[in-house]
């Protein structure tokens, strides 16, 4: 029933010790805990029979005794058994998260930011759950359980049963309780997952919102997932709210049943009235451990559902990784990259992107890829650093395929600078120095000098220890693309692969940037991929992408006399130039 938790036995395995510690605390203080009841029911039996003051002190000071060495243990309990929970939970949020690290871009395509976000918190915290306060009171109370009824049934057999008559209906009740919270903590999770994504969206898309006056409107759909999240966290706590009277109602039975027919027998002689006392003190005792099975059983069911969907993730396969074939003595590369009859889908059952592509970069080449919207040109380059495996054919780099080079080696010698500029909320040079950790502060400038972001850096208030806010929302669009081409230069890249980094970038720049671009990639390879013909007409060869095919290729010049795609997008581009002169 609860197979997906199995999975935690490598974290138990690993503190073991410390639950094994646990466990022998609990046992000595469940002893001492059951021992207080005989002691009150001698010192009761010897009340009836003689009232020595001396003796009753003893019995008491016995009580107070054994009392603080079950409390003290009880203290050593959760030292182990919790504490040890804790460092689970932290080894399991670790795993997850270098898990997800390595998982490949089509992850993140089909899962939201929320819904990880989602696991990576409340999922955990549920398992965490299971691990400390679970497993501790499952074997607290099941011990106690089992040392109680021997003694028990030693004073009475008779009273002992009737005191457990109500129990095969609290095993019922359990039962059935326990499958109507699996569901509906199931359908909680999957509603907090959607309530988390909400969230993270608005948060990240606040310029969007305030920009199109949806403030209101956000707000109402937020209140809607958050009535839905309401409604079925206040299903589970009504059942919850319903399940603990029940158990005190029964536990309530028993005592009537002490009170009963263990008095009857009092009277008749078959008991003395210590037992009685010392079966109330037990029945007391129990009714935690009865309450403690439906609390426990809460827990198990919770965390058994949010294992399952840590599980979703855990289980989803490294497609890029290091493989049988990788050759890690390559500690660096050159650059001269060669794509042999590549093909590429993201799914099956999905059209190529790229079909049957052939073409070859010389080391130190400058080369651009130009196409329409959607032919194919990110699909292509994102190729050379695996972010992802080509379908078919294979793509090398200094005769080597890609697939044999050491991740770490690969990617350490591509600068890539993608479409979308991500930036972290830290200080700019932070942002900068990113791949390599080394705040040099010369390296820094240098880096800045070449991208055209030195001059916009003097009118900040602290300069480069300026902190830029999410996303870097405190740049504009053509500074935030200076610092990520910035970020990639200071990794001192052998590839630099600029992904239409220059979109946000007016004219002027791009050609500043170019010109110190061409003296700082001198004997290094650089892809460019732009929609202005201004950007690439300088490359040393240039790749025109059709359907992800490659329908031209050639110098600028070449390319405008063959009189096609190319040269079409050209005299458009300057048409273009001519009419905003005119305006």
């Amino acid at each position: 029933m609860f197979g997906n938790l199995t999975y935690l036995k490598k974290y138990f395995a690993r503190y073991k010790s410390s639950y094994l510690l646990g466990i022998l605390f609990i046992l000595i203080s469940n002893v001492a805990t059951v021992f207080v009841p005989i002691l009150i029911k001698d010192s009761i039996n010897l009340l009836e029979k003689n009232l020595d003051t001396h003796l009753i002190v003893n019995y008491a000071l016995y009580t107070v005794g054994i009392t603080l060495i079950a409390g003290l243990f009880q203290f050593f309990i959760r030292e182990t058994i919790i504490v040890a929970s804790r460092k689970i939970e932290y080894d399991l949020r670790q795993d997850f998260w270098e898990h997800i690290q390595k998982l490949p871009l089509r992850f993140f395509q089909n899962n939201s930011t929320g819904n990880i976000m989602s696991h990576a918190t409340n999922d955990i915290n549920a398992v965490r759950s299971f691990v400390g306060p679970a497993v501790m009171y499952s074997i607290d109370n099941g011990t106690l359980f089992l040392m109680i009824i021997p003694i028990m049934l030693s004073l009475s057999p008779a009273l002992t049963f009737y005191v457990l008559l109500p129990l095969p209906f609290l095993s019922y009740l359990v039962y059935v309780v326990m499958r109507k919270i699996h569901v509906k903590y199931t359908r909680i999770q999957e509603k907090f997952s959607e309530l988390t994504e909400k969230a993270q969206e608005n948060f990240s898309g606040i310029r969007v919102v305030k920009s199109y006056v949806r403030e209101d409107y956000e707000v109402k759909e937020f209140t809607k997932q958050s009535d839905e999240y309401l409604k079925r966290k206040m299903d589970l706590v009504r059942l919850q709210a319903l399940f603990h009277p029940i158990f005190f109602v029964i536990a309530g039975f028993s005592t009537i049943i002490v009170i009963f027919v263990g008095g009857k027998m009092v009277i008749d002689g078959e008991i003395s009235l210590g037992i009685i006392v010392a079966f109330v003190a037990y029945l007391s005792m129990l009714i935690w451990p009865m309450i403690s099975f439906g609390f426990v059983a809460n827990l198990v069911q919770q965390a058994d559902s949010s294992m399952k969907r840590l599980l979703k993730f855990f289980n989803e396969p490294y497609e890029i990784k290091d493989g049988d074939e990788t050759d890690y003595s390559i500690e660096n590369i050159e650059g001269q990259i060669e794509f042999k009859n590549v093909s590429f889908r993201y799914n099956d059952f999905l059209p190529p992107v790229l079909d049957n592509v052939s073409l070859k970069i010389n080391k130190g080449e400058t080369v651009a890829f130009i196409g329409k919207t959607g032919s194919g040109k990110t699909t292509l380059v994102n190729l050379i650093p695996r972010f992802y495996d080509v379908t078919e054919g294979s793509v090398t780099i200094d005769g080597v395929d890609v697939r044999k080079i050491p991740l770490k080696t690969l990617r350490k010698n591509i600068g890539f600078v993608p479409q979308e500029t991500f930036l972290f909320s830290d200080t700019l040079a932070k942002n900068i120095v990113y791949g390599n950790g080394n705040e040099d502060e010369e390296m820094i400038k240098y880096v800045a000098q070449i991208s055209q972001l030195a001059k916009d850096v003097e009118s900040f208030p602290k300069g480069y220890d300026t902190i830029l806010g999410e996303r870097g929302i405190t740049l504009s669009g053509g500074q935030k693309q200076r610092t990520s081409l910035a970020r990639a230069l200071a990794i001192d890249p052998k590839i630099l692969i600029l992904d239409d980094s220059f979109s946000a970038v007016d004219t002027h720049t791009e050609e500043e940037i170019l010109k110190r671009l061409k003296e700082f990639m001198k004997n290094r390879t650089s892809i460019i991929i732009s929609h202005r013909i201004s950007t690439v007409k300088d490359s040393d060869k240039i790749f025109v992408i059709d359907n992800g095919r490659i329908a031209e290729e050639g110098t600028h010049e070449e390319l405008v006399e063959l009189g096609g795609i190319y040269a079409d997008l050209h005299f458009k581009q300057l048409l273009e130039e001519e009419l905003k002169e005119l305006n």
